[in-house]
């Protein structure tokens, strides 16, 4: 594997002409995973091949991919997707067990937290120590001190031993070491997560201004906000392999879909539930791609569907539903009748009936439940059946706004002529 090598050749399938700043191929990397814990010196007496017993983890799987020079490249993926064990190949320190990355320009890595620091060391000795294996001379690293501790916002602690520091603390110092080294290439985990809200102000604008420059920016992110706002391109990750390159957006998209596809309980179906007058067979969801109990973007129509059959005749059957969000607070009922035998009202016993819904998708992002409702709404008129969450279903994508569905709007604001005089 070749790191830190220059290069000045472009991407011939792309319509970015610019040179590329970062070229991975072919990287792939494994763990082996013990399957027994020893901890003590009489369970490797008791158990002495425990520890020869292991699973193979992938971490990385055959990922390619190329960063072009003053891009600002986000790479998304779900816990253990294997994004964290790419940037730390990126960064040397992990060892790729096959394939090549080749980089060009100077390196500044912003890992984990603590990587790099000595915790026995002051935030003085650390800043000359990281400065220096960051590329820069003893006397430049001095020259900056003053303004990456001013920038840090630690002062009063720059005498301070590390171990004494806040997480957040820590932040601050190595996110501003990072920005004065001049690095070509900066590689940055979401660890500024932990810093506070000024300090994510801060990292911000800091974005806005290495963008400006031409810096080369790689972020790992679970924040599609992030990945939106600064980056050009972005790389979806999972199980060790590339899913996706392509723009922030179709990235982001995919990405909130594979996480609400996993998180969701629907697995496609609702349950079933009967009483001594209607059996409910089955009830699901299907969005754009006519998949069942798959996860719905927003503004894609949502379909329901619903099988019954009634164990007794019945007379004028309505069925009703009632939308409602997590919280259990209903924003929408709607409903239809059957049509009986010979296009009457009466049901008979053993039949069955196919109800099918289609519904435009305002809602904002998040899980909503539907109640099913099977009513006799003609003589002796009351409720037949009725399932309370018969069956949930995710929405995802756009915006986070307050509520529960958005309304298309317009509004507009002006002082009038005089104001103020």
């Amino acid at each position: 594997m070749q790191t830190g090598e220059q290069t000045t050749k472009t991407e011939s399938t792309g319509t970015d002409a610019r040179p590329i700043a970062i070229e991975a191929r072919g990287l792939e990397k494994t763990f082996r995973i013990p399957t027994h814990r020893v901890d003590s010196l009489k369970e490797r007496v008791v158990r002495p091949f425990s520890a020869r017993d292991y699973r193979i983890l992938h971490a990385l799987d055959g990922v390619s991919f190329d960063v072009h020079q003053g891009e600002f490249f986000g790479i998304v993926g779900r816990n253990g997707s294997g994004k964290s064990t790419l940037l730390k190949c990126l960064a040397s320190i992990y060892r790729a067990d096959a394939g090549t990355i080749r980089m060009a320009g100077r390196l500044a890595p912003f890992i984990e937290l603590g990587v790099g620091f000595n915790m026995e060391l002051t935030a003085r000795e650390n800043v000359v120590l990281n400065g220096v294996m960051m590329g820069l001379t003893k006397a430049e690293t001095r020259r900056r001190l003053g303004s990456i501790i001013e920038f840090a916002e630690l002062e009063e602690f720059v005498d301070l031993k590390l171990k004494n520091y806040s997480s957040g603390m820590l932040v601050r110092l190595a996110f501003s070491l990072m920005m004065h080294v001049d690095a070509d290439v900066l590689l940055i985990d979401e660890v500024l997560a932990v810093g506070d809200a000024a300090f994510q102000q801060k990292c911000a604008d800091a974005f806005h201004e290495m963008k400006a420059k031409g810096k080369t920016i790689v972020l790992v992110t679970h924040s599609m906000e992030i990945v939106g706002t600064y980056c050009d391109r972005a790389m979806l990750v999972d199980d060790g392999q590339v899913k996706l390159i392509g723009g922030p957006d179709e990235v982001g998209r995919q990405y909130l879909r594979l996480n609400f596809e996993r998180d969701s309980s629907v697995a496609g179906r609702g349950g079933k539930a009967e009483s001594d007058q209607v059996r409910l067979l089955d009830i699901w969801t299907e969005g754009h791609s006519g998949a069942r109990g798959a996860p719905i973007e927003r503004g894609d129509e949502i379909v329901v569907g619903v099988e019954l059959e009634f164990l007794r005749d019945l007379d004028e059957v309505g069925v009703g539903f009632l939308l409602t969000n997590a919280d259990g607070v209903a924003f929408f009922q709607f409903g239809t009748t059957i049509e009986g035998e010979g296009g009457g009202t009466r049901v008979p016993e053993g039949s069955r009936a196919r109800v099918r819904v289609r519904l435009d998708n305002p809602m904002v992002s998040g899980r909503y439940f539907l109640h099913l409702g099977v009513n006799r709404i003609g003589r002796g008129a009351g409720t037949a059946l009725y399932v309370n969450n018969a069956i949930d279903f995710m929405v995802f994508g756009g915006e986070q706004v307050g509520g529960m569905v958005t309304i298309p709007h317009e509004i507009e604001a002006a002082l009038e002529d005089g104001a103020g005089s």
